[in-house]
């Protein structure tokens, strides 16, 4: 099977919040639904630092199924493709570099709900 230009990475983390709904605009003129998020992905050399993903879940991906599940805090495994996102920091307007993941999928590692965390498996959340 060829892979020249494969686009498809796989990166876990926290999410920093739960997801945010919203209703957008499509070229085509139709409307659709997209989940917005961040995660912080902790580097595996030093696990003081960590960086963020920001995360665009599509209405028809298999992904939205998991979005009553996506709860700040909770430990994800997401697969899609990343593009880069610079920007300017607020800080001392540094630039810096971000990325920005169109996910495909989503696998719950720990999901948090108020004050506990409960390891999920596939069976209980209807896979």
């Amino acid at each position: 099977m060829a892979s020249a230009g494969l686009n498809k990475w796989i990166v876990s983390g926290n999410l920093a919040a739960d997801a945010q709904v919203k209703t957008v605009d499509l070229r085509n003129g139709e409307k659709a639904k997209v989940a917005q998020g961040t995660v912080y992905v902790r580097k595996p050399r030093n696990r003081e630092e960590s960086f963020t993903v920001s995360l665009s879940i599509w209405e028809r991906s298999a992904a939205w199924r998991k979005l009553p599940y996506l709860k700040k805090g909770s430990l994800i495994i997401c697969t899609g493709s990343i593009e880069p996102n610079p920007f300017i920091s607020s800080n001392g307007n540094i630039p810096r570099a971000g990325l920005e993941m169109t996910v495909l999928d989503i696998d719950l590692d720990i999901v948090r709900d108020g004050d506990t965390d409960q390891h999920s498996s596939q069976a209980e959340i209807g896979e």
